[in-house]
């Protein structure tokens, strides 16, 4: 990281702030490579708030340059224009991903907008917000394909997938997760949207040990499949995706559609389409959903996959 280029970092930022919609958004990705000195480095904005964070340990000189930067900036016409509040470094190469308030005053519990649908974020405390914003078209897809359908949703985290299901007309949708934590955001982030809670199911459970509570409810007509990369002691992406895909016959109906996603860099598309070829022979690929243009990557590999596969 090289502190010379912060100058490119906010003209950026600055650049973005005029553009964006009255959404949340990522205004800058330095991590899709395309920023030379800034790889590590990105910016989202949170409808008032901006959150700087920091993947990797940088220099005294870096450091000082971004946080005068970001007083200078919280001082701009275009800062006071967008009404901006506070703004966040998150110190994300650091164990516990912790944050320091840079400017104003921070609303750790934010409601955003994301394609018209409210979410819940917890700013601060946890490595993740609560949202991924680089999945929003997936989210989208989901949206315009769940009218009138049954959709399962495998490590649903605090249920973004599930909350644009019910959104497009899902008849139901049944959440898993592990973590109860998560889904109880999710129930929450339904309500802010004044969705009908009897169309959703939470499942607390660990997905490999509760396949017959899963497909009770089925079969789906839309499986999304959106894994961490890696979670101790309990995903290995690599080994425990096949796992997944060779179940994936008794869950779906016949006309069904299957959503698979991976995240990591080292994880190429390949990799999914050869495994479902393995494991679930009579489901074929259909096409990759493109990535938000705002997190664009030299490497279309590298970034991530969010592929489509019918029955």
């Amino acid at each position: 990281m090289i502190h010379t280029e912060l100058p490119t970092f906010f003209s950026h930022i600055e650049s973005e702030l005029n553009l964006v919609p009255d959404e949340v958004r990522r205004l800058f990705h330095g991590r899709g490579q395309r920023w030379q000195g800034l790889e590590q480095l990105t910016c989202d904005w949170l409808q008032g708030q901006l959150v700087v964070s920091l993947f990797k340990e940088v220099d005294d000189a870096f450091l000082s340059a971004l946080k005068a930067g970001l007083l200078v900036m919280s001082e701009s016409d275009v800062w006071n224009s967008r009404k901006g509040r506070s703004i966040l470094l998150q110190y994300r190469y650091q164990n516990g991903a912790p944050a320091e308030l840079i400017y104003g005053e921070l609303d750790n519990m934010p409601v955003v907008i994301e394609s018209g649908l409210k979410y819940q974020l917890d700013l601060g405390k946890n490595q993740n917000s609560g949202l991924f914003l680089d999945m929003r078209f997936g989210r989208n897809w989901v949206q315009q394909n769940a009218s009138g359908k049954k959709v399962l949703n495998l490590f649903a985290y605090t249920c973004g997938f599930s909350v644009a299901a019910i959104e497009g007309g899902a008849e139901q949708v049944v959440n898993v997760d592990m973590a109860r934590s998560s889904l109880s955001k999710g129930r929450d982030n339904h309500r802010l949207n004044q969705h009908d809670l009897s169309k959703v199911s939470f499942l607390g459970h660990d997905i490999f040990k509760s396949w017959g509570k899963i497909k009770k409810p089925g079969p789906y007509d839309i499986i999304v499949i959106d894994p961490p990369s890696f979670q101790k002691g309990s995903f290995a992406l690599t080994k425990d995706y096949k796992k997944i895909l060779r179940r994936l016959p008794e869950l779906l109906s016949e006309s069904g559609l299957v959503l698979a996603c991976v995240n990591s860099p080292s994880v190429s598309s390949t990799f999914l389409i050869e495994s479902m070829k393995e494991e679930a022979p009579e489901f074929t690929f259909s096409h990759r959903l493109d990535n938000p243009p705002e997190f664009e990557d030299v490497d279309k590999e590298a970034s991530l996959k969010a592929l489509v596969f019918s029955r």
